[in-house]
């Protein structure tokens, strides 16, 4: 009778990590693409355009030696002055495209496009 529970136990145990395995695997896929890093760097975004679900944060580093702005083209979101490794970040909520540009280098321009 022992062997019989201890084979049942091992089933059920098999039988629920297999279950879980691609659950666990969605959700932390599901974390990963919800964050998206764009460098700036040289005088330009990169990647200049990035597509994201909606829902997702896109944060913006400076990599530069001179301050940069990320300032969408409809007035969405708007970042300080970003001095060197500083960073800024917005939450994409609604499908759309959003241009955006440096105020500070308008010939600086980027899109985040969100489905």
């Amino acid at each position: 009778m022992t062997r019989v529970w201890r084979f049942l136990g091992l089933a059920l145990l098999l039988v629920m990590g297999f279950a879980g395995a691609p659950a666990a695997r969605a959700a932390g896929q599901d974390k990963a693409a919800a964050a998206v890093e764009v460098k700036i760097d040289n005088f330009s975004f990169a990647p200049q355009t990035v597509t994201v679900a909606a829902g997702t944060t896109v944060t913006w580093v400076n990599r530069d030696d001179i301050p940069h702005t990320v300032v969408s083209t409809d007035k969405v979101f708007k970042s300080k002055a970003l001095d060197t490794d500083d960073k800024f970040s917005f939450a994409f909520t609604k499908a759309g495209t959003y241009p955006y540009f440096c105020s500070l280098h308008p010939k600086m321009t980027g899109e985040v496009v969100v489905r």
